[in-house]
């Protein structure tokens, strides 16, 4: 389930998130006595399944976290940001608690005491953060990698994962040349091979070794690899290593041998009935919780353009296998928007943008009757985001392996659109391509929800919107 994700970031996330809980459910425990620190009486009445209590606190804070990105494995952000983001997550918790209380009175724990228990548990989890930084940042902890190879293709990882945080998970010791290869390495990065390699992996005590040499033929030290993979340590492509990293593909690198043989394209039948399964619930729900702000929508496009204009929006789109369907969207465009025929880009202060438009555009209101292609099967809930026929046929013969993104259903909300923003150009199409490979060949059922919860974050700060 999780080999989207490198094994020791698995266990550093499960740590962090059943942390963070047990010191949530101690926050609603410590209000507790604040808020009756003089009425022991009130205290024992109200304190009955307390520790229930206690967990569906923490439970509901944590998940406003994930909806915000605070447990993202690549999530870059300043300190301010992150502040900003576990204070908003907060809010989300309390305001879900809210009204979790009036729907289950039996769980209701005070406004007081709540009150109290949000304030506790947002400096306790800030300074918990701050001293686990602190901890994971120690490189004594860090799996450590050795990088066979110093040409060009070893440069890329110098050259693209340069900042600490594209190395939060692991530490490079050194880059070690093969005979007869280009040296494209800074010479202080470069080890010198003063031993065969499994006694230079033992003294360097690695965990891992990354294959990144230019041309193999002839150059591995193929014995020296096979006893250091016995030893226990992990031998890694480099193209594999780059996309568990960083969440996307290099497409660069991309060989159709590597997409062959490499892990990924779950397409069995149990995925798929899962996948259908996850999209019917999901939109369903979204539908339920979602109709009072569809017609609200409706209403103000009609007040905005007049009877007569039309409120929704039909496009062709490319889906599944190429095929294409008819996507549905609020209209946020004015009528006469493309009056020539030809598809163009949205750009970024496009006047073609009705008023409504914009803030529907904005806070993603007019994705919203994409509920129904979901339910049709046209679409899922997640996926890579459908493009119309026009660009596609442009796209793909210039961007390699571009129809792979086709194998599955496009979504409403998908990996590209969380990791990058709005794409506009045959060139963001390119990026984006890279994050849709990654969630095409990476997409399990958690992953799926994951990137359900993390789309609350996108519609929160209007990132990717035009």
């Amino acid at each position: 389930m999780f080999h989207f994700l490198r094994r020791q970031t698995v266990r550093w996330l499960l740590l962090f998130g059943i942390a963070e809980l047990l010191l949530l459910a101690g926050s609603l425990h410590v209000a507790m006595h604040i808020r009756y620190i003089g009425n022991p009486e009130d205290r024992l009445y109200v304190s009955h399944h307390l520790l229930l209590r206690s967990f569906i606190f923490a439970a509901v804070i944590l998940l406003g976290m994930a909806a915000l990105g605070e447990y993202r494995t690549h999530l870059r952000t300043t300190w301010q940001g992150a502040l900003a983001r576990q204070a908003v997550a907060f809010v989300i918790g309390g305001l879900l608690l809210v009204i979790g209380y009036y729907a289950v009175p039996q769980a209701y724990v005070g406004r007081g005491v709540l009150g109290i228990a949000l304030v506790i548990g947002f400096v306790a989890v800030m300074m918990f953060r701050l001293l686990f930084m602190r901890v994971v940042d120690i490189d004594s902890l860090k799996p450590r990698v050795l990088i066979l190879g110093t040409g060009h293709r070893a440069a890329q990882i110098h050259n693209r994962m340069r900042r600490r945080s594209d190395r939060r998970g692991f530490t490079i010791v050194g880059y070690l040349p093969c005979p007869g290869e280009e040296l494209a390495i800074p010479a202080e990065h470069v080890l010198a091979l003063d031993a065969p390699l499994p006694d230079l992996v033992r003294r360097e005590q690695i965990n891992e070794i990354v294959v990144g040499v230019d041309d193999r033929r002839g150059r591995l030290p193929m014995d020296g690899l096979l006893q250091c993979r016995q030893a226990g340590v992990m031998i890694t492509d480099l193209t594999t290593f780059f996309e568990r990293e960083s969440g996307r593909v290099q497409l660069s690198w991309l060989e159709p041998s590597w997409l062959v043989f490499s892990h990924g394209f779950n397409a069995t039948p149990v995925r798929r009935l899962s996948k259908r399964c996850f999209d019917v619930l999901a939109a369903s729900v979204l539908l339920l919780l979602c109709w009072p702000l569809m017609v609200a929508v409706a209403l103000a496009i009609r007040l905005e353009s007049g009877p007569g204009q039309p409120i929704l929006y039909r496009q062709e789109r490319v889906g599944e296998d190429g095929k294409t369907f008819w996507l549905l969207k609020f209209r946020s465009m004015r009528t006469d928007a493309e009056r020539d025929g030809v598809a163009r880009w949205a750009s970024k202060h496009d006047d073609r943008v009705t008023r409504v438009g914009r803030v529907c555009r904005k806070l993603r209101f007019d994705e919203l009757p994409q509920l129904w292609n979901v339910l049709k099967s046209d679409m899922s809930i997640v996926g890579p985001r459908p493009e119309r026929p026009q660009f596609v046929a442009d796209l793909a013969t210039k961007i390699p392996f571009y129809s792979l993104r086709h194998c599955l259903k496009p979504g409403l909300a998908g990996w590209a659109q969380l990791s990058y923003p709005y794409g506009a150009s045959e060139e963001d199409a390119a990026e984006k391509l890279k994050y849709d490979l990654f969630y095409v060949k990476n997409h399990n059922l958690l992953l799926d929800m994951l990137i359900l919860i993390e789309t609350v974050e996108v519609v929160l700060f209007h990132r990717g919107a035009r």
